[in-house]
């Protein structure tokens, strides 16, 4: 007999990492809810999802208590501006999403006794002295910076999981997410890989904060979704925190240097002042995602990059 599919809640599933994290659970045979408020997710993104009768949207902020009728099995919690051009726009908003609407989808998730998954971020670990970062580093974080909203926000919706779990009994797991780029991704959200990649399709000076030498890694998205749905489906006793990204570590040169390269553009490259706790390096350690979720990605930022630089090409 055919095992029977779940019936899943994404909240942020209209966003860039959401959309495809619903196209890939309806794949698997799934029935999924989408719930976003569209601050930074698109209809556009779910748009081929919208005919299928296993899909259903519906448009909220998790801010406000929310109910459904649909027993829900599992939870991904993805609700939140992850760049810092959106999260800074209304810096209390993003505590209360990681704080008050987290509670509110900890609640949700309880009374459907489903399991839930927080999208956590690798913004946690701040500025890291510790390097490569491992799930057992603390971080070096400023509570008062400009990004705190973000970064704070995130570490309470970690401690809030661990304490309904430890309260509760709620079925838990955490995932840390480092950098992650491909398509779907807005046009306007002020990531380094978007900005980067229309700067050079459109012959504009290709702009670098800093020195260039700061670091980052970069995961593609169907990388990223196979390791969130790995981590939801792992041992029930496996909470996490767990790492999901890719260890390939590349300095903005290096990345603006790829992209000129792959859209043969003519954009020059032009230095401004790097942005207050912008971290200067990153990369994750991710032993525990191989060893747990048998998981870790395949995709290399040159593949990745030339499906982005395609999709952007025929979007902008």
């Amino acid at each position: 007999m055919a095992k029977k599919g779940k019936t899943i809640l994404v909240t942020g599933g209209a966003g860039f990492i959401g959309s495809h994290l619903c196209e890939e659970l309806l794949k698997r045979g799934n029935k999924v809810v989408c719930l976003d408020n569209l601050f930074t997710g698109s209809k556009e993104n779910i748009k081929p999802l919208l005919k299928n009768k296993n899909f259903k949207f519906i448009q909220q902020d998790i801010i406000n208590p929310f109910y459904l009728k649909e027993r829900i099995d599992q939870v991904y919690n993805l609700a939140c501006p992850a760049s810092p051009v959106h999260y800074q726009v209304n810096a209390i908003r993003t505590i209360k999403a990681n704080t008050v609407g987290v509670i509110n989808v900890l609640g949700f998730a309880k009374v459907h006794q489903a399991r839930i998954l927080q999208a956590s971020t690798s913004e946690v670990y701040g500025d890291p002295i510790e390097h490569p970062q491992t799930e057992s580093y603390r971080g070096n974080v400023s509570t008062i910076g400009p990004r705190a909203c973000y970064d704070e926000g995130k570490r309470v919706a970690e401690t809030l999981m661990f304490d309904y779990h430890r309260k509760w009994g709620l079925e838990i797991k955490v995932v840390r997410i480092f950098n992650t780029y491909g398509p779907k991704m807005a046009a306007n959200d002020g990531r380094v890989v978007s900005n980067f990649i229309i700067q050079a399709l459109t012959n504009q000076p290709i702009t670098i904060y800093g020195s260039g030498k700061q670091t980052r890694s970069f995961c593609f998205v169907d990388d990223l979704v196979e390791g969130l749905i790995k981590m939801m489906n792992s041992s029930k006793n496996f909470t996490g925190p767990v790492n999901l990204g890719n260890p390939g570590e590349f300095t903005m040169m290096e990345l603006a240097e790829k992209v000129i390269r792959l859209t043969g553009s003519q954009s020059k490259i032009v230095f401004k002042k790097l942005p207050q706790d912008d971290p200067r390096q990153r990369k994750p350690d991710i032993s525990l995602a191989k060893s747990k979720l048998k998981w870790q990605p395949k995709i290399n930022l040159d593949s990745g990059l030339k499906k982005t630089v395609q999709y952007f090409s025929e979007t902008i």
